[in-house]
């Protein structure tokens, strides 16, 4: 797909979503709108917003080829790339929507349904865009069999759909309020990765990309979430005999010096 081609496809993704919801075209109309990045940026927060509801085959078939040329313009690293750090172990420095892993693990809230922030800056938003709106519309028909919010700890998992990984693990990690952590969010967190280990092992994955689970936006220290993660994955790998290659993704500076430090130890 040229330039010109992928201008007007994304064009008519743009105008498909601006009908759906004319209410929000205002709000779009102020975002630039010449290059292929702008307009990703118009489709990308129109598709945050957008309700978990039916969509045309024609859409899908426009947007999954959209995102599959954008995905070959940019620089995917496969897990055979990568080298260990210990056994079984890795940390990859990068967007976890680049990585070509089995599985890829995304901090969800408890909605499970995606951010709902146009444009926001959170690893729940790129993936939800990366993936392609099918993914709320899949975690939107499990939310509804559930019945109620999903809890803290657990984990399910998706296709990846548009993704360079082939699953999406959805886990809502748990949420430091002034009280700081306390043995229960400690556990809950625990509890996020083991069932994310689980459901991988379960479903015979070979590779899975971890994100720092509850920092950033669910504030949990990075330091104490980064020793959380490692103790419980190598326990998990000690006590289950498990196959499973573990990486740790993380995107900031501060929690690469972090991992380093303490996987040296």
């Amino acid at each position: 797909m040229n330039d010109q081609t992928l201008l007007r496809e994304l064009d008519h993704l743009m105008t498909d979503l601006s009908a759906e919801m004319p209410e929000h075209r205002e709000f779009f109309s102020s975002y630039p709108n010449e290059t292929i990045d702008d307009k990703y940026e118009i489709f990308r927060g129109y598709c945050n917003i957008r309700p978990p509801k039916p969509v045309s085959d024609d859409f899908l078939m426009r947007q999954d080829a959209v995102l599959q040329e954008l995905l070959t313009r940019r620089n995917v690293v496969n897990f055979s790339e990568l080298s260990p750090v210990k056994s079984q172990l890795y940390l990859w420095q990068g967007d976890i929507t680049l990585l070509a892993t089995d599985g890829i693990v995304n901090a969800a809230n408890s909605d499970m349904l995606g951010c709902t922030q146009a444009n926001h800056d959170c690893i729940d938003n790129a993936i939800h865009t990366r993936a392609g709106i099918q993914l709320r519309l899949a975690c939107h028909e499990f939310m509804m069999k559930l019945g109620h919010k999903e809890p803290m700890g657990k984990a399910r998992i998706t296709s990846g759909y548009n993704l360079p990984s082939q699953y999406v693990l959805h886990t809502v990690g748990p949420y430091i309020d002034s009280r700081g952590v306390t043995p229960i969010k400690e556990d809950l967190l625990r509890s996020a990765y083991r069932s994310c280990l689980k459901v991988a092992d379960d479903h015979q994955l070979d590779s899975l990309a971890f994100c720092c689970i509850s920092t950033g936006e669910f504030h949990y220290p990075n330091e104490e979430a980064a020793k959380v993660a490692i103790e419980t994955v190598e326990e998990y790998l000690r006590t289950t005999g498990s196959d499973l290659k573990v990486v740790f993704n993380v995107f900031l500076d501060k929690d690469r010096e972090i991992y380093e430090k303490l996987l040296d130890d």
